[in-house]
């Protein structure tokens, strides 16, 4: 997922909330389900990047990762933003238990950070980002059938 085409050095966090309103601008220009996978270790900036990405849909509170929830719900417009961090997931079985099909419906935008813990249970996503501590920012690259649309909004020299 280190493809040079689809990756970008991001400074800051600054820079990882702009980035992640750029997509969010681009996701709320969809009128079907979406799901975009977060990967990355523990602290690389996949809630930052949601904040970022929420914000584009007109959310302006706090947003954390729903560790212990596991869901956190966003009802903005239209539109319901699922938040996922299935870090703590015991079993891909457990989605199952929380109807996780439901929330994967029509009118819907799926996060899924530590998607690898819901493997067998969680659809294909659409977008799959993956960040990586690099220098003082981090390295975000994407895969996925959605990555061709990122290439020509999301300009590579504005990192």
């Amino acid at each position: 997922m280190t493809d040079a085409h689809n990756s970008l050095y991001l400074a800051d966090e600054q820079a990882t909330l702009a980035w992640g309103e750029r997509l969010g601008a681009l996701l709320a220009a969809r009128h079907t389900f979406t799901s975009v996978y977060l990967l990355g270790d523990l602290g690389a900036g996949k809630t930052t990047l949601t904040r970022g990405l929420l914000r584009a849909f007109g959310h302006q509170g706090a947003v954390k990762s729903p560790t212990y929830t596991l869901v956190e719900c966003y009802e903005l417009g239209e539109r319901r933003i699922y938040h996922f961090d299935l870090y703590r997931l015991g079993d891909p079985e457990e989605l199952e238990f929380m109807g996780i099909r439901d929330y994967f419906s029509d009118n819907s935008l799926c996060l899924v950070e530590w998607p690898a813990r819901g493997a067998g249970v969680l659809p294909e996503p659409d977008l799959m980002i993956a960040l990586t501590p690099e220098a003082e920012g981090r390295r975000i690259a994407w895969s996925g059938p959605l990555s061709q649309s990122l290439e020509d909004l999301l300009d590579k020299t504005a990192s």
